[in-house]
């Protein structure tokens, strides 16, 4: 029989299962930091160097997380540990950006990446919320999203620049843009700022209504300088790790709960209607009928392109699903819900209480792959986050 998913002692103990594979292994004591090189099965460390921006502010999410709903008493230092260096390490003093990928504690890539740096807001974001920092990292993350990547007459942001910030790459990007207006969200949460909601709602429209008017509601990866929509850009790369060909039904997915949250604080009528049809898109395209879970991309035809079973849209459709319910009151969004974590409980549940980050289309895991890890269990704890507050508070 399956667990009752809504159940807050069940969503809490699932959190706390994802945060101890991780804990106490993630801690880097002599460099500060994280590791979040861990095999999936093992949990063995793989690399205990490499320390990737979008890792270190996901784990500082997660151990806020953890923090809030009563997770152990090892999560509120953990966090403090990872605001400490985001703070020393990963921030330039100079520049008031933050360094791509470091070595222990020596940077190696100083790119400036908006994708990296909406992480460092939720990070700082929650942080705050939490009682762990001041509002002054905060702030600074903000005046800097503003300053450097936010283009105004597109209400979106820029990509990536140099690390002194002159000169900037022509591509842009719907993926930063999401990911920016999730920290936004989580800001005006922590503070009440009617300026994060503002920023949140101008991205929101300008991607799913605006963009999305010219592809038939969906929601296309890549644009060019002016924000036109760019059918070519790297068509031959089906599976590049940030910037894939194609549609990606996660992502539709991921705006359905990042709408339906918008909702939440706005009387925006067009928020709960996207979130409805992009939620609607991303099962019709990318649910595969037969072993379950979203195909990884779609193309323009609605065929799936790459075939493999990724777990952060899963999560994302927990979190949606969960949003949903609570806004519309319709329950079929509850037998999503409980649809999604059954296959996530059967699929995606690795040994260890983590989850696999990806499968085969026939839900066979994957080997860890080596390099920077970026996603340390940020997905399923942000599945059981969404369910506590949408289902349960």
């Amino acid at each position: 029989m399956a667990p009752d998913y809504s159940d807050p002692d069940w969503l809490r103990d699932r959190m706390t299962d994802v945060l101890s594979f991780y804990y106490p292994g993630c801690m880097d004591d002599e460099n500060g930091g994280y590791i979040a090189q861990l095999d999936e099965e093992t949990g063995r460390v793989y690399d205990g160097q490499s320390k990737h921006l979008v890792a270190t502010a996901r784990f500082v999410v997660n151990f806020c997380l953890g923090d809030r709903y009563d997770g152990a008493d090892w999560c509120r230092p953990a966090a403090e540990h990872g605001v400490s260096f985001l703070r020393e390490h990963h921030r330039d003093s100079g520049t008031g950006g933050h360094d791509w990928l470091l070595k222990g504690t020596e940077t190696i890539d100083d790119t400036r990446v908006c994708y990296g740096h909406a992480f460092a807001l939720l990070a700082y974001a929650r942080a705050y919320e939490a009682g762990i920092s001041d509002d002054a990292p905060l702030e600074e993350a903000y005046d800097v999203l503003l300053e450097r990547f936010w283009e105004p007459e597109h209400d979106l942001c820029k990509s990536e620049f140099s690390g002194d910030f002159s000169e900037s790459e022509d591509y842009r990007g719907q993926n930063a843009n999401m990911h920016t207006c999730e920290a936004m969200l989580a800001a005006y949460e922590a503070t009440g700022e009617q300026r994060y909601l503002d920023r949140a709602r101008e991205i929101a429209h300008a991607l799913t209504v605006r963009l999305a008017e010219e592809t038939d509601g969906l929601l296309w990866e890549h644009y060019t300088e002016d924000w036109e929509h760019d059918f070519a850009y790297n068509r031959d790369e089906p599976r590049h790790q940030f910037r894939p060909w194609g549609y990606q039904p996660g992502h539709h997915i991921e705006w359905a709960k990042l709408l339906a949250v918008l909702d939440r604080y706005t009387d925006t009528e067009w928020a709960l209607d996207r979130a409805v049809e992009l939620f609607d898109d991303a099962v019709d395209h990318g649910w595969d009928d037969e072993y379950g879970g979203f195909y990884y991309t779609f193309d323009r035809e609605g065929e799936p392109i790459v075939e493999d079973k990724y777990g952060w849209p899963v999560a994302e459709g927990i979190g949606a699903a969960a949003a949903l319910a609570e806004r519309t009151g319709d329950d079929r969004y509850l037998d999503w819900y409980e649809r999604l974590w059954d296959y996530a409980e059967a699929n995606l549940t690795a040994p260890g209480g983590n989850w696999y980050e990806k499968l085969s289309r026939t839900n066979e895991p994957y080997e860890t792959s080596d390099g920077p890890a970026v996603e340390p269990g940020y997905h399923p704890i942000g599945a059981c986050f969404e369910g506590l507050r949408s289902l349960t508070e």
